[in-house]
Order: C-alpha cells, then structure tokens, then sequence
C-alpha cells in the first residue's frame, strides 16, 4: 500500500501567514502540521509516500520533509500546476500510484488517534474504498455521506442545503485502483474542480463497495487562525508530556504539562501548562500558557501569552495575546507597563506597536 498526501492550494483563510509558508508547514505544538500526518502514515505501516504539492509551496515542503527518512518511509513530490480539485490531485499521482491501494490524507488535517485502525479495516474487510466519517452537528459546509445498516455508503452530497445525514468525509480516504476509473468517468463541478465526492459517488454507481469507518475522536481541518488555535490546543492538552530542559531561575513557577527545550532562559516569569516552549528563546518577567507554543529564538519581556501560537524568532513586549497567531521574525511591542489585552494574526516579518 503506499499514500498519497495532499500539500496543494494556497491557503487563502490562513494569509498573510501563507504568502510566505505553505499551510502545512505551520506549527502546531511546535511541530509542523505536516510532519503529525506523516508520523500517522508510518505508524499505519505504510512507508512509500507521494506529497502532491503547487508550485509555490513545493520548494519548502520538499526542504521540511527531505526524503523522508526521517520517518523511516520514501517521499515522491508530484506538482500538481493548479487546484482543480482532490480528484485532480489523485489523477497527477496516477503514476506514482501504479495499481497500488492507497491512503489518500489531507495534508493539513490531524486526526485524532491516527490512522493505523482504519487502515487496518481495509486490509481485513474488502471493498473498493473506505471512507471516513465522522458525526457533526451542522453537516452544511461538507461532504455528507448517507449509509445502510450495513455499513456501506449509498450516497455522498457535496456541501448539500439539506443534508439527508449528519455523517461527514474527514480529510482521509483508502481507495483501490478503481478510483482511477471513477476519476475518469467524472466531469468538473460548478466550481472548475475534480471533487472527490464525485469520484466516490461514482464508484457507487459502478457497482464498486464503498464502506465506511466511523472516527469517534477529534479532527480538524487547520484551514483556518481558529481551527489552527484549537489544533495547537488539544495536540498540547493531548499529547505534551513535562519536559524542562531549560535554564529556570529561581523566581520562576512552572506548573502542569509544560516543555521548555534546551537552551532556553525563563526569569522571574510564571508557565502554566499546556504550553511548549522552543529552544533559544528568553522569556523575562512573563506568564506563558495555557495552550501556548513559543518557537525557537523568540523574546518575551513584560508580556503574557496565552491560547497562541508564536512562530520563531519574534519579540513581545510589554503586550498582553490572547487567541493570536504571530508570524515568524515579527515584533509586538507596547508602550504601557499595564497593555490592554489582545488578539492578533500577523504575517511573517510584521511590526506592531500598541
């Protein structure tokens, strides 16, 4: 079996952060989003994996993964030149898939518990697909599935106005080469793209067996500042272990699930966790947390920083973040020794004065 993970688009609702980083290389419990992807892959076992990216954001997603040995698996870049779709992603793959099965996961969702379980099911329960579903309570901006009692799909709808279901595609699907087919018998939709309910939908009507693994966990789509926020929020609360390799002065409290990696200073400042805090940064007179993650090289004098992700090599001071996203190599600075709280979502290299 080999995977196929999907890295193309532009990511619109995440600019001006994505004029500069591709989407799925933002962090998320200081780690790229990307990377979380790819270690539930090899988990599952699979290990021969194609990233499908755009021309603007293959450069860095190939210099972030490399070969993928890192992961102990083979990566294959595949550009496809516009975003005509999920299907039209699979079709640039053909090649790279041969007459493989195959995991197709979007690159820039997480999903709780991983994969390995629903792979498993496909490889002991034939079909021609399974897809994955989970319950929701407004089904309206997604693919919605109806299923029989026996598990099987009968119908997807593609963002209905009124959803016959509340079961919903998450953004990973295991397919037979007869996906290929369905693809091919397929026209754009009114949108100019190649949707993938069309191609499983397709499959259905073919004849071919399309079932379904129901995900009882969380997942979430980091397509947006809120969706990426509340990603960083349960990886931290979820899977942060207590690690404190930095240098923590006397006057300093830390409580609860907190990193702090070497080379890190903390001084007379307060870090509650979850919070993960990278190596390089000074961190003086500050409350971090919770559901903070500070990368590398940043500086912290007089602030505090909570429910934020703060990219490498930024300065606050004397601010007050609430539910921010600041861009790597930015500058937050206040003026007032008692700031007003506040909520910002800056690009990369941006100066901010309050």
């Amino acid at each position: 079996m080999k995977a196929l993970v999907l890295c193309g688009g532009k990511g619109t609702r995440l600019r001006p952060l994505t004029d500069t980083t591709a989407k799925h290389l933002l962090p998320v419990a200081n780690k790229p989003i990307l990377f979380y992807v790819l270690e539930q892959i090899k988990e599952a076992g699979i290990t021969d994996i194609g990233i499908i990216t755009s021309p603007d954001t293959g450069k860095g997603i190939k210099e972030a993964v490399g070969d993928g040995s890192r992961w102990g698996a083979h990566t294959t870049y595949i550009v496809q030149p516009e975003p005509l779709g999920l299907a039209h992603a699979v079709k640039m793959g053909k090649d790279f898939l041969g007459d493989s099965p195959f995991l197709m996961f979007l690159g820039d969702n997480l999903i709780e518990g991983g994969v390995r379980e629903f792979v498993k099911e496909f490889n002991t329960r034939p079909s021609d697909a399974l897809i994955l579903l989970k319950e929701v309570p407004d089904p309206h901006p997604f693919g919605v599935a109806e299923v029989n009692e026996k598990g099987e799909v009968v119908r997807l709808v593609e963002k209905p106005k009124e959803p016959r279901s509340n079961l919903v595609l998450v953004g990973a699907y295991l397919f037979t080469p007869q996906i290929h087919k369905a693809i091919a018998r397929i026209k754009p939709s009114g949108r100019g793209e190649l949707e993938i309910t069309d191609a499983i939908q397709k499959l259905i009507d073919m004849g071919k067996v399309v079932r379904c693994h129901i995900l009882k966990g969380w997942w979430l789509d980091t397509g947006t500042k809120d969706d990426l926020l509340e990603a960083n929020r349960l990886t931290l609360d979820n899977f942060l272990k207590r690690d404190i390799k930095g240098d923590i002065d006397a006057k300093s409290k830390i409580v609860g699930k907190v990193e702090i990696r070497q080379g890190t200073g903390v001084a007379a400042s307060a870090i509650r966790g979850a919070a993960s805090i990278a190596g390089g940064c000074r961190i003086s007179n500050s409350a971090i947390g919770p559901f903070a993650s500070i990368g590398a090289g940043t500086v912290i004098e007089d602030s505090s920083v909570e429910n934020s992700v703060v990219l490498e090599n930024c300065r606050l001071h004397r601010v007050r973040l609430v539910d921010s996203v600041i861009g790597r190599g930015s500058e937050v600075l206040g003026q007032d020794h008692k700031p007003e709280v506040t909520s910002l979502f800056l690009g990369n290299d941006s100066r901010v004065e309050l």
